[in-house]
């Protein structure tokens, strides 16, 4: 039975479902230090939608009086791009700036035409509600603060000049730096040849020492064997003196042994 319904096709007619599939991983945004979406701003932007521009038209009628009361609105125009952002609107400081240009130049177009033609620019009332309330604050001031325009213009040519300053003193930097490897070279290579001469002269000076004392050593050994020679001679020449001298008494106690030995025999005769 056990092996019967261990072979029955039918036990396995509804198998077990798959697992589940895992969920793609979630991609986060990336965020800088300050809070941008990199990724977002990395990406081609779209087009200005009507409540994009109505919302920045707002900020900026908001600022105004401080983009008049101020030459340097880089600041200005980054406070803009965050109080956008905190509206849903992403947009950098240099594209509200840009937004801003073209939109004035558009209200100044119109202005010099028709009636007919303001109505073409849908925010041709808040562009003239921005620029009454400025002109009543030039007015208010005696007319002693210069237009936007013209402060942008300026801090535009004044951010060139510093950009063509920065970039005549980075030349200059770099030359003067060029100039002191040159030197360092120079006069690394000149200790290096130093170095190598006196290296070639203590070697030279060493190898005359060496060659003195080779000398003296030589001078040495030949003065000793020539001395060593003279002894050897002197030896032999008293050894030979001693020799003769010992068989010359040798001879002498022979014949007085013999003449004694002689004369015992003839008394004894």
């Amino acid at each position: 039975m056990e092996h019967y319904f261990n072979d029955n096709p039918y036990l396995n007619i509804n198998p077990a479902p798959p697992p589940p599939l895992s969920p793609p991983p979630l991609l986060l945004p990336q965020v800088g230090d300050d809070g941008r979406d990199k990724d977002r701003e990395r990406l081609p932007l779209p087009q200005w939608i009507h409540a994009e521009t109505a919302e920045f038209l707002a900020i900026r009628l908001e600022l105004d009086c401080r983009f008049m009361a101020t030459k340097r609105n880089k600041p200005l125009w980054e406070e803009m791009s965050n109080m956008l952002r905190c509206k849903g609107f992403f947009r950098t400081a240099e594209q509200c700036k840009s937004k801003w240009k073209n939109l004035v130049t558009r209200f100044k177009g119109c202005e010099a035409m028709q009636q007919e033609a303001n109505k073409q620019f849908p925010f041709h009332e808040e562009m003239r509600r921005i620029f009454s309330k400025r002109m009543e604050r030039v007015l208010s001031s005696d007319g002693n603060k210069e237009g936007n325009e013209e402060e942008e213009e300026e801090e535009e040519k004044m951010d060139e000049r510093s950009k063509r300053k920065g970039g005549v003193a980075k030349k200059k930097k770099r030359k003067e730096l060029e100039e002191e490897v040159a030197v360092t070279l120079e006069e690394f290579v000149r200790r290096q040849a130093e170095r190598e001469a006196w290296w070639v002269e203590a070697a030279e000076a060493r190898e005359a020492e060496r060659r003195v004392k080779e000398e003296e050593w030589r001078s040495a050994m030949a003065a000793l064997s020539e001395e060593r020679v003279a002894m050897e001679r002197r030896w032999r020449e008293r050894e030979e003196e001693r020799r003769s001298r010992e068989e010359v008494r040798a001879e002498r106690r022979h014949a007085l042994i013999m003449s004694l030995l002689n004369k015992l025999a003839n008394e004894e005769a």
